[in-house]
């Protein structure tokens, strides 16, 4: 991947970003919706998200099945084969089978997801929870340079 590849997909980031900040959601009232009835059903009203489709327990306590469009994470089964716990600690990641789109990172939900991975494994889960509200601002609000 390119430098500008890069760049271009950490721009689709920031313009999704953008626009769940304009509905008046954030990240973190993305995630905890599940907790707060009332959040949730603002987010399903405003995005048209069928109930049984609002709520996501992650990779792991979902087996793979990713509810918002019955299918099944080709991905799942490899963190366990490989011996790791999570993606980033595979010396392979970020590989084929999990990579950002840059042409579509409005729609592909987990490409948020393997940024923070990739943060993860470059700067380490105790610096990164560190910084996770900075990294959010700037995610969100700020302009990222590589």
């Amino acid at each position: 991947m390119t430098v500008n590849e890069i760049r271009n997909i950490v721009e689709k980031f920031a313009q999704a970003c953008r626009r769940v900040k304009e509905a008046g959601f954030d990240a973190v009232q993305l995630h905890f919706a599940h907790e707060d009835l009332e959040k949730r059903s603002m987010i399903l009203e405003e995005f048209g998200i069928p109930v049984k489709q609002a709520v996501c327990e992650g990779c792991r306590n979902e087996k793979g099945e990713i509810r918002h469009n019955s299918t099944r994470c080709s991905v799942y089964p490899y963190p366990e084969n490989k011996g790791v716990k999570f993606c980033f600690e595979c010396e392979d990641f970020p590989c084929d089978h999990l990579h950002p789109y840059a042409d579509q990172a409005e729609v592909k939900a987990h490409n948020l997801k393997v940024f923070n991975l990739c943060l993860i494994k470059k700067m380490g889960l105790d610096e990164w929870a560190r910084k996770a509200i900075d990294i959010g601002e700037t995610y969100f609000n700020g302009k990222w340079t590589l």
